[in-house]
């Protein structure tokens, strides 16, 4: 059985900053990673003032975010997939984000192409964002919503006929990987290890979103041998991320002692798994041959073990 893992981002860099330690660890275990991105990011602002390729970012900056993709897709190895759709920017207080754009465009017509994407990809785990995309960004929050439309019509034969043969994704996951449990962690392996460390302030500044947030990950990706190709990949967006930007990249070895996943919450299910889980994967079923994948983050070499019956 072939694992496909399929990732629906807003923005090129939202890969790299929200699950890219999770994509590597996938490839590197022999499963296929699709990322979609919705938006070419043309709208997008020039986050680091050191940019080497400034006069570029300023003439063409979608040009620009085409080819920083390119790079964090060959540091990842993973297939990539652009939907095509104008970033519909982020509007100031009483703005509207221009027509044309992708959260303007009718969820029945945008989602069109991420349907024929998922019956021809075939994929068995879906990762997207939740209901405010993470945060509220109107890009982000259409591509919560071309997901979960996308998800459900593309198991229905009577949905976008002539766009490829029905295919059901077995489970979906919304990014959970920026969370409260995970900056405590770190802040307190940091109080007591690096006393000086100036993370510890800029941590202590949300100490109240810390406090008040949920805890709504059931799924924790062994990802710690990872940390180095999630941050290439994110450096590769250079028109958006500052090589040393202190809120994207902290000491890897810190993070493999105080936290060494990256989360996810599976909000929708149709095979059985026992939560919490370690594997995206876990309990996806191929109806063929029999079989129940079940992962072993120590050990992969045997991902997958015959069941007696299909569960669902």
């Amino acid at each position: 059985m072939t694992l496909r893992l399929l990732a629906v981002h807003a923005h090129p860099d939202d890969e790299s900053s929200k699950g890219a330690a999770t994509y590597a660890y996938y490839r590197s275990i022999g499963a296929e990673v699709m990322v979609v991105s919705c938006t070419g990011g043309e709208r997008g602002s020039i986050l680091n003032e050191h940019l080497e390729d400034r006069a570029r970012a300023e003439r063409d900056l979608g040009g620009l975010r085409r080819l920083e993709m390119q790079r964090a897709q060959a540091i990842m190895g993973i297939d990539h997939r652009w939907l095509g759709y104008q970033d519909s920017g982020l509007p100031e207080e009483g703005e509207t984000v221009p027509e044309g754009s992708f959260a303007t465009i009718p969820l029945e017509i945008s989602a069109e192409p991420l349907v024929a994407l998922i019956r021809r990809y075939r994929p068995q785990a879906l990762v997207t964002y939740d209901e405010i995309g993470g945060y509220p960004h109107p890009d982000h929050i259409r591509t919560h919503e071309i997901s979960m439309f996308a998800f459900r019509a593309a198991a229905d034969p009577d949905q976008y006929p002539g766009t490829g043969e029905p295919w059901q994704i077995s489970k979906v996951y919304y990014d959970r990987i920026f969370n409260a449990a995970r900056m405590r962690a770190v802040h307190t392996l940091l109080t007591e290890t690096m006393p000086g460390n100036p993370l510890i302030e800029a941590i202590e500044g949300m100490k109240r979103w810390m406090d008040d947030a949920p805890d709504l990950a059931t799924t924790h990706i062994p990802v710690g041998d990872f940390f180095e190709v999630r941050d290439n990949a994110l450096k590769a967006h250079a028109s958006q991320v500052a090589p040393d930007s202190p809120f994207f990249f902290w000491p890897n070895d810190l993070l493999r002692t105080a936290w060494p996943t990256e989360e996810f919450q599976l909000v929708e299910s149709n095979v059985s798994s026992e939560l919490p889980e370690t594997d995206l994967f876990a309990g996806v079923v191929d109806t063929d041959a029999g079989i129940t994948h079940t992962t072993d983050p120590i050990n992969t070499t045997d991902p997958i073990k015959k069941t007696d019956e299909v569960t669902a």
